[in-house]
């Protein structure tokens, strides 16, 4: 293990035994479960058929999550661009208005993410840029839901130097993709969004 590594590992086992990876303090029954409200609505109204497009697209963004997780440059690049054919299919047309207006905004998000992670081959550098469609795909599924799907938005603060790290997950279980097998289940859930 190289230094940068050894200490990612000491800093992480210092903050889950003061912290729990929760950012809650001095738990006494050691569960590391934040407490989390219950899931959130979507902000518009829009047509199933919209959320079951976007819902398609977020399961490519979870085979996308898992070969971080595993921490698999390759299959991250072609899961990527198996995201990037699934959000090919989401029918814009289906909204109007300030609806619309938003999906615009986030779709040109998630394919410039996506379009960068398909063409990388260093997995940190990939890791940088799923951090980036993460946060156009939870304002996606923030907006206009997933058709019933429970979506978890899920936080490590160790990512990145320490400047902390989102993704969206179907599970409550922590798999950390920023960190793999060396912190697999470093962190904590922030928000459930339906």
């Amino acid at each position: 293990m190289n230094q940068k590594r050894i200490l990612i590992w000491v800093l992480c086992s210092i903050m889950v035994a003061v912290v729990g990876c929760t950012g809650k303090k001095g738990s006494e029954s050691g569960d590391t479960k934040a407490e989390v409200a219950e899931p959130t609505g979507p902000r518009f109204q829009v047509d199933t058929k919209f959320q079951e497009q976007l819902s398609a697209t977020f399961d490519e963004y979870l085979q996308l999550k898992d070969a971080f997780v595993a921490s698999d440059a390759e299959a991250a690049r072609a899961e990527a661009g198996e995201a990037r054919t699934a959000l090919a299919s989401v029918d814009g047309s289906l909204l109007s208005g300030a609806a619309l207006n938003d999906w615009n905004a986030y779709r040109a998000g998630l394919e410039r993410a996506l379009d960068a992670i398909s063409m990388e081959s260093d997995l940190e550098e990939q890791r940088s840029l799923f951090s980036d469609l993460t946060e156009s795909m939870y304002e996606s599924v923030k907006a206009f839901g997933l058709g019933g799907t429970v979506a978890f938005y899920e936080y490590c603060p160790m990512a990145f130097d320490n400047e902390g790290g989102y993704w969206l997950s179907d599970s409550e279980t922590i798999r950390n993709p920023y960190f793999g097998d060396e912190m697999l289940t470093c962190g904590s859930v922030q928000e459930r969004l339906r």
